[in-house]
C-alpha cells in the first residue's frame, strides 16, 4: 500500500501542503474551519506521520532509555512494560538497561548511556540519591522514578511510601492484630535504604498511633528484597519466644517468602498470622492464599514519568516537578480470609 503524502491530503482538503503540515504539527494559527477540513481529509485518507523523519528534522532520535535495578524482579518488569506502553503512544522506542543497583553503573547510565543516541532517560536509582545525580556530569534529560527521596533538583515520580506503608500496617491493626512484624528493615548504608527508610517510617507511625512500639523482636534485618530473604526472616520470627500475629512485608516477594514458611510450619493464614505485602505483583494475586498488598498505580507512574520526560526534552529549562501517584490497599485472603 502506498503511503499517504501531505500533498494527497492537501489536494483532498483544497489547501496548501504547508497548511496540512501546520495542522499535523499542531500549529495554532490555522482557522478552525480550515483545521476541521484538513483533519477530515487526514482521517479519510488514513494519513500517518513519519515519526522517524520528524524526529530527525528536530535533531532527535526518537529513542529514550529506561534503567532499573533488576529486570528479573516482577515489580520492575511490570513497570518497564507500562513505560514502554506509555512511550509507544508518543512514537518513542525504549531501550531498557539494568543497573544491578550499582552506584558506578547508575552514575554511568545517568551520564547518558555513552555510545547511544538517546533523547532522554528514565532512571530508578538505588545506590544514588537525587543530590548525587544532580552533581554528576550528564547532558541528557533525566526523570527519576521510584522510592529514592527527591531533593527537588530533578523531575521525580513516586508513590507516597510513608503513607502507603502506614495504610498497610493500619489495615492489620484494624483486624485486631497487635504483634505486627515487619520484613524490610535494613542497615542505613545498605542498598535499598531509601525504600526501607520510608516504609519503616510508615510502619512505625501506624504502630505509634495505635499505642504500640516497634519491637526489635518483630523487625529482623534483611539483606535483600527477595523471597529467600523473606523466608529466612520469617523462620527467625517463628523461632522467637512469641510468634507475631501479622507480618507487613515491604514488598510482595518478601511476603511470598513469608507465606511459604508459614505454610511449611502448618500455620494458617490469616487465622494464625495475617500477611500483607507491597507492590501488587501478579504472582501475589495467585498465591495461596491470595496476597493482600499495597497497589501503587504503576500505569500512572509510567505515564507521568514519560510525560515529564517529554516536557523536559521539549523545554530543558522548565521547572522540575515531584509527582506522587496514587495507591490503594487491596485486602485479599491473606489478611481478611475468604469472604
Amino acid at each position: 500500500m502506498t503511503a499517504v503524502r501531505l500533498s494527497d491530503v492537501a489536494a483532498r482538503a483544497g489547501v496548501s501542503v504547508k497548511t496540512v503540515s501546520n495542522v499535523v504539527n499542531g500549529y495554532e494559527h490555522v482557522r478552525p474551519e480550515t483545521r476541521a477540513r484538513v483533519q477530515a481529509a487526514l482521517d479519510e485518507l488514513g494519513y500517518r506521520p513519519n515519526l522517524s523523519a520528524r524526529s530527525l528534522r528536530q535533531g532527535r532520535s526518537g529513542l529514550v532509555a529506561l534503567a532499573v535495578p533488576a529486570l528479573d524482579v516482577p515489580y520492575f518488569a511490570e513497570l518497564a512494560s507500562s513505560v514502554v506502553a506509555a512511550a509507544t503512544e508518543l512514537g518513542w522506542t525504549v531501550l531498557v538497561d539494568q543497573t544491578d543497583g550499582d552506584a558506578g553503573r547508575e552514575r554511568d547510565v545517568a551520564a547518558g548511556l555513552s555510545g547511544h543516541l538517546i533523547d532522554g532517560l528514565i532512571l530508578s536509582p538505588v545506590a544514588l540519591g537525587a543530590a548525587d545525580l544532580r552533581r554528576s556530569e550528564r547532558d541528557v534529560p533525566l526523570v527519576l522514578i521510584g522510592e529514592r527521596i527527591s531533593d527537588g533538583a530533578i523531575d521525580h515520580v513516586a508513590v507516597d511510601n510513608v503513607a502507603a506503608s502506614r495504610t498497610a500496617t493500619e489495615h492489620v491493626l484494624s483486624l485486631g492484630r497487635t504483634r505486627v512484624a515487619a520484613l524490610g528493615f535494613q542497615a542505613a548504608d545498605h542498598a535499598h535504604s531509601g525504600v526501607a527508610a520510608l516504609r519503616r517510617q510508615g510502619y512505625v507511625a501506624a504502630l505509634g498511633a495505635a499505642g504500640l512500639a516497634a519491637d526489635p523482636t518483630w523487625t529482623p534485618e534483611i539483606s535483600s528484597y527477595t523471597r529467600a530473604e523473606g523466608a529466612a526472616a520469617t523462620e527467625a520470627l517463628l523461632a522467637g519466644a512469641e510468634r507475631p500475629d501479622a507480618i507487613f512485608a515491604f514488598n510482595d516477594e518478601l511476603a511470598l517468602g513469608a507465606l511459604h514458611v508459614l505454610a511449611r510450619h502448618g500455620l494458617r493464614v490469616p487465622d494464625d498470622v495475617a500477611v500483607v505485602g507491597f507492590d501488587d505483583i501478579e504472582d501475589g494475586r495467585y498465591a495461596n492464599p491470595p496476597l493482600s498488598t499495597v497497589s501503587p498505580d504503576k500505569a500512572a507512574l509510567a505515564r507521568e514519568a514519560v510525560q515529564l520526560l517529554q516536557r523536559r526534552i521539549a523545554e530543558p529549562s522548565t521547572p522540575t516537578r515531584d509527582v506522587q501517584v496514587p495507591f490503594e490497599l487491596l485486602a485479599r485472603d491473606s489478611t481478611i480470609g475468604r469472604r
